[in-house]
Parts: C-alpha cells; structure tokens; sequence
C-alpha cells in the first residue's frame, strides 16, 4: 500500500490516498508543533500569563 512495497502502483487512487494522508499528517504535525513551541515559550516567559488564575 505505500510506496517503496512491491504492490504499490503509482495511479489517481494510491495518488489521492497518499496526497490526502500526508495532508492531514502535515495539519497533525503542524498543530502539535505550534503547541510545543506556544507552551516552551510561556513556561520560559514566566509570569502571570495575564490571566491572573493562581
């Protein structure tokens, strides 16, 4: 089913397959990351946060 395996044929349904699981994985990976980086930079930036929920 993926390329690289002696069964993969290289037409419009492996091609949309494909095209639509590396999108979604990309919003996935996409998302986790801006979450990590958000959350690395408030714990570094201490402070209230400017919430004030303590």
């Amino acid at each position: 089913m993926f390329p690289g395996l002696f069964e993969w044929i290289w037409d419009g349904g492996h091609m949309v397959f494909m095209g639509g699981l590396w999108y979604a994985l990309g919003i996935i990976g996409l998302g986790l990351t801006y979450c990590i980086v958000k959350s690395a930079i408030d714990t570094a930036g201490g402070g209230e946060g400017g919430h004030g929920h303590h």
